[in-house]
């Protein structure tokens, strides 16, 4: 008998935005690579420039409109371009910048960071150049940056030197390093609770990694075909979607049992279009958004922990502009009450930023709360000090109801760390050194005022002394 399969998504749909939704008027950096060339925080979005510095474009979700290149404000620092950026997932101003001169850098963008005001007009202002952390220890290029999933400011970056880093951000400290690949890196994927990692290489390899101990633990063949190959991991149900090309060049999904490493329990084609692909996976509703760099489509598909694991949605998003990269804006980033599942952000060679919205139909007004599971939260499960001697926590949810507030559980709503550029720290200790200089200036000054006045006393009392000794002399009573 045949059964349609159901699915709260299936009839998700996504328009064209208009133009003035779009970002644009930008002079992109002409870097080339595996990374997805854009990334987003719940308030930020970040674009490599084309020019000298490594500059990065910033702006806020929320202020659409033209950029002009001669007076925007630039994030900019490195000795060559950017490659890859990361968000922390715990601080929606953090961001980590890898370069071509080895370097990460971790930059806090100011709360007063407005590039573009209420209208989408571009307003001047001074870049931002001096970052809070330099992260040194990279031989070569600094190629892609994945930040923990639950530790608190801890970093995972790969190289050209073929290693795989992790880093302390607070101390500015490597932590672990994988050197199990002796070939280019295609991608690095932290798991559900960021207790191990998966890494590609153009080897056609698979490996997964436990990151305490930097040694792989299993690993099998990827794909034959020489695309870069990219994978998932499917929250914590254990399968891993990995996304590469046939020996015929046919792009295709394969579907992995960690358990069992050997071979994939299910390959899905997709087409034979010649770009790489770039998986965007929604944890909280199990949706996966294939995207392919020099593609106009984005398709659709829902994952379900049976044979054959993926099933196709709908039509996805079509249209005629290719697309250079994408990426996917956190949950707490969207517009809940307008039935906003998704919302990718495809950057383009010519166009700019298009924000592709996706949704569900919905008639009523009120909050549904079946298409809208709690999601992670802006908040860590543990430090990464607790991580690395083996804490292994899921991530920290929080509701999407807005009458919720955004509610976690408060045991763990711990505050975030700040962090504050070299300059600023160094402009707070000139200036507290300024004040205990001036303060201990006064404090001689009053030395001295009261050595003058004991000075004044001594004197007196001798006059005092020697009045008495000449009344005394003479027969006066005193």
């Amino acid at each position: 008998m045949f059964k349609i399969r159901t699915s709260k998504y299936r009839h998700v749909f996504c328009d064209q935005p208009k133009v003035e939704e779009t970002f644009t008027e930008f002079r992109l950096s002409t870097v080339t690579g595996d990374q997805q060339y854009i990334k987003a925080s719940a308030k930020y979005f970040a674009v490599g420039m084309a020019g000298g510095g490594g500059p990065v474009y910033v702006n806020r979700l929320d202020r659409p409109g033209r950029f002009d290149v001669a007076d925007g404000p630039y994030v900019h620092g490195h000795e060559g371009a950017v490659n890859d950026f990361d968000w922390n997932p715990f601080d929606d101003s953090m961001m980590a910048t890898g370069s071509e001169d080895t370097k990460i850098k971790i930059w806090q963008i100011p709360e007063t960071w407005e590039p573009t005001d209420e209208n989408g007009v571009q307003k001047a202002g001074q870049g931002l150049s001096e970052s809070v952390v330099d992260l040194v220890g990279h031989r070569k290029k600094v190629t892609l940056l994945r930040f923990h999933p639950t530790a608190a400011n801890s970093l995972m970056s790969s190289s050209g030197d073929y290693t795989v880093r992790i880093w302390d951000v607070e101390t500015g400290s490597e932590a672990r390093k994988y050197s199990g690949c002796d070939n280019i890196i295609h991608d690095i994927v932290w798991d559900y609770t960021g207790d191990m990692f998966a890494v590609t290489c153009k080897d056609k390899q698979i490996r997964l990694v436990d990151p305490r101990s930097a040694e792989t633990a299993a690993e099998t063949l990827g794909h034959d075909g020489a695309k870069s190959v990219k994978v998932v991991y499917a929250n914590d149900s254990g399968k891993l979607f990995s996304f590469g090309a046939s020996k015929q060049s046919t792009r295709e999904i394969k579907v992995f049992d960690i358990r069992n490493f050997d071979k994939p329990i299910h390959t899905e084609p997709v087409d034979t279009a010649a770009g790489a692909m770039i998986p965007l996976w929604d944890g909280d509703t199990n949706v996966l958004y294939l995207c392919g760099k020099g593609d106009g489509i984005v398709r659709l598909y829902e994952y379900e922990d049976k044979s054959p694991f993926i099933f196709k949605l709908n039509d996805g998003f079509r249209s005629n502009i290719p697309g250079k990269g994408y990426c996917m804006v956190p949950k707490r980033g969207l517009k809940i009450m307008n039935c906003e599942t998704t919302r990718i952000l495809k950057v383009t060679n010519s166009t700019g930023v298009h924000p592709l919205s996706f949704t569900v139909p919905r008639k009523s007004d009120a909050f549904q709360d079946d298409i809208f599971p709690d999601t992670a939260a802006a908040v860590p499960s543990h430090s990464f000090a607790e991580w690395l001697e083996g804490s292994s926590k899921e991530p920290v949810k929080m509701s999407l109801d807005p009458k919720d507030g955004g509610k976690t559980a408060a045991a763990v709503s711990k505050p975030t760390k700040t962090f504050k550029p070299a300059a600023a720290v160094q402009k707070e200790l000139e200036g507290a050194q300024k004040d205990l200089d001036e303060k201990t200036k006064s404090l001689e000054t009053a030395q001295e005022d009261l050595d003058k006045t004991q000075k004044s006393l001594a004197e007196a009392n001798e006059r005092i002394q020697y009045l008495e000794e000449k009344l005394k002399e003479a027969g006066i009573e005193y």
